[in-house]
């Protein structure tokens, strides 16, 4: 069995990236748009949203999530430990007591 822990950066790297979302922004109005026209928006639009983004995780404590971490328990579930079993004896690798045996082991842990 497996559980999904989600993750958002800290608030001092979010206050970070809000500051430099911010110098970012001004740059891209008075000195990228200007220049470049056309990429100058695209480019000031992205500092927009990364600037939000870093907001969000620094002023509130719902936040965007940057990462996702799977943590594995190491257990098998008792359904797919039964599959294995039945697999196993329908390939002839086990004996019809032996799948018994164990399939018997398994239900325990019910």
């Amino acid at each position: 069995m497996s559980k999904k822990v989600r993750i958002k950066p800290g608030r001092t790297q979010s206050m970070v990236g809000f500051a430099a979302g911010i110098l970012f922004c001004f740059i891209g109005i008075f000195v990228i748009i200007p220049v470049f026209g056309l990429f100058g928006i695209v480019w000031t639009l992205m500092a927009v949203i990364i600037t939000i983004t870093n907001a969000v995780n620094a002023f509130t404590d719902k936040g965007v999530t940057s990462h996702e971490i799977i943590i594995d328990d190491g257990e098998e579930s008792i359904e797919s430990r039964l599959r294995a079993a039945e697999e196993l004896y329908n390939a002839g690798m086990i004996t019809e007591a032996e799948y018994e045996e164990k399939r018997k082991e398994i239900l325990k842990d019910l």
